[in-house]
């Protein structure tokens, strides 16, 4: 069922979405300063990519210091728009009873955009 699942989310718009996150996050790397920023963007694009059966999880149950900095940072700079964006697409996809499996995938998309440092991309089994 994540197969399909993750075939019919990259034919509904994950595809241009990883890349739009992908995209971004390679701009992002090309000052130091931006390398953080770009990491994450990176890494939540890999994770739009294909949500079906993945979760993003903390590394290490909690995050440590450098992550709540980097998470503060984060919102602080705006990037919390990214997990409104998210629940909207998910509010707009859950008022069809088909596609509220797709509105999950963006409400676990914007609660891992949120807060982005100290999370991994893990398979469920």
């Amino acid at each position: 069922m994540n197969f399909i699942g993750n075939i019919i989310w990259i034919l509904l718009g994950g595809l241009v979405t990883s890349v739009m996150y992908i995209l971004a996050g390679v701009l992002f790397c090309i000052t130091i300063v931006g390398i953080p920023f770009g990491y994450q963007l990176i890494k939540i694009g890999l994770y739009a990519f294909c949500p079906f059966g993945r979760e993003m999880t903390f590394d290490e149950g909690e995050p440590g210091c450098l992550s709540i900095i980097g998470n503060l940072l984060w919102i602080l700079c705006g990037w919390w728009e990214i997990a409104l964006v998210h629940m909207i697409c998910g509010l707009i996809f859950c008022i069809t009873i088909v596609g509220i499996p797709f509105g999950i995938q963006h409400f676990k998309i914007a609660a891992s955009s949120i807060f982005p440092f100290g999370q991994s991309n893990r398979r469920i089994l």
